[in-house]
């Protein structure tokens, strides 16, 4: 009977995680004066971008991530012309610059690979990745933030039929983030937010994502475990270690997981990256095994027409936490699914991709202990194209940090401006 319990109570947590959905990442600033860094971030050695690496304003809050091209633009009080800028990425010795050393119009930040870690660091490693795990989890109370904060962020997500955008929204909004220990659940109300979508794109499907930024949120798998696994579950999967990296200059052990060969069930593939020296779950990349088609239809498709059969053919998660005063709290994730749709009569499927990420660029202690009233809260099924109230003009954020947009999206946002201007 508990097995029967806890299968319902994880298919309905899983059901939560994929209906709801949230994206990158943003900071207010209050000052009344603000200046702007633009650039990219690139690795020494190549010239390749890294993507996702963390710009982080010293003595702030203020912080900001690269695109999947390292491009990226941080949004700062022009009285921090002598505060630093900390940078951060997976795999790359962390880097600490003065702003007044990033005033060209559009710098480049080089980062140098860490070195490999040292035989002996290995020799310390944990025998058993599953025990790892669980103590990983076991901690959570004394490695993450237990007060309460106001977090502002900012969130985007794109729907793509083939390779063409035909949707885009995106937000800034503001989230009361409960204690880790609580149980209590997280809460959104918007601040700005802005559409555009091509109906005649998208076909005969008007594919909408259920649940906005709280999407993001959940997969915040420290807090809202029980949508991933937990040490209830830990038995319907196979831990294994990787080669151990680094991030921000700290040994960090890598462990892999998917579910067992036995288990048919649609659970999850990926890997986990716990930090050495306080076993806190650093960052995590992992999948839903969508081979169990009729179950992974089922976890994410509310309604379809009659005549069509739509199915899953990716689901990837991204999360990152960041460390501050050596607790840890959410600070981005990034979703990205993706779609077949068969039509009766038609030769050809259509292919339609998801994609939303959200990133935590300010925050604060709630110390007043204050709440959202009911009807500023955004709903947890909410659609953020139907709460959006139309695109602007490029000055739109203002003040706020956003994450700058691929190339792909930022054609279409130069698009979506020429033709309103014509107007």
């Amino acid at each position: 009977m508990k097995v029967q319990q806890f299968k319902a109570r994880r298919n309905k947590a899983i059901k939560i995680l994929f209906f709801l959905f949230l994206v990158v990442c943003i900071s207010s600033v209050q000052a009344q004066n603000i200046d702007t860094i633009k650039g990219e971030i690139i690795d020494a050695q190549t010239d390749n971008p890294i993507p996702l690496a963390r710009l982080q304003l010293n003595i702030s809050n203020i912080s900001t991530v690269s695109n999947s091209e390292g491009v990226f633009t941080l949004k700062y009080p022009s009285e921090a012309t002598q505060n630093f800028v900390t940078i951060t990425a997976l795999g790359y010795n962390k880097r600490v610059i003065t702003i007044a050393d990033l005033q060209e119009d559009f710098t480049t930040i080089k980062l140098d690979v860490s070195p490999t870690v040292l035989a002996q660091v290995d020799i310390n490693t944990p025998n058993n990745a599953r025990n790892l795990v669980k103590k990983m989890l076991s901690l959570k109370d004394e490695n993450y933030f237990n007060n309460e904060v106001i977090m502002t962020g900012f969130y985007r997500e794109t729907i793509k039929r083939r390779n063409r955008n035909a949707s885009l929204s995106e937000a800034v909004v503001s989230i009361y983030k409960e204690p880790y220990t609580s149980y209590k659940q997280d809460d959104i109300t918007l601040i700005k937010a802005r559409k555009q979508t091509n109906y005649a794109r998208l076909d005969t499907v008007a594919l909408k994502l259920q649940g906005g930024p709280y999407s993001a949120l959940h997969t915040d798998i420290v807090k809202y475990s029980e949508y991933v696994f937990n040490e209830n579950n830990l038995d319907s999967y196979n831990f294994s270690f990787e080669k151990s990296t680094q991030i921000n200059n700290n040994l960090v052990y890598v462990v892999a997981f998917k579910q067992k060969e036995n288990n048919t069930d649609a659970l999850y593939y990926g890997k986990l990256y716990i930090d050495a020296n306080s076993f806190a779950l650093t960052r995590s990349a992992f999948n839903l095994n969508v081979e169990n088609r009729v179950q992974a239809t089922n976890l994410f498709i509310i309604k379809k027409p009659r005549k069509a059969v739509v199915y899953p053919t990716e689901a990837a998660y991204v999360v990152h936490y960041k460390n501050d005063n050596n607790k840890w709290q959410f600070a981005y994730s990034k979703i990205t699914l993706a779609f077949k749709v068969k039509w009766k009569n038609r030769i050809f499927n259509t292919r339609y991709t998801l994609q939303s990420e959200m990133a935590i660029t300010n925050w604060k202690d709630n110390t007043a202990k204050s709440t959202l009233k009911n009807r500023d809260k955004l709903k947890t099924n909410a659609i953020l194209q139907d709460e959006a109230s139309g695109f602007s003009e490029p000055d739109f954020w203002g003040k706020y940090n956003i994450i700058e947009p691929d190339k792909s999206i930022e054609y279409a946002i130069n698009k979506i401006n020429k033709e309103q201007k014509k107007e």
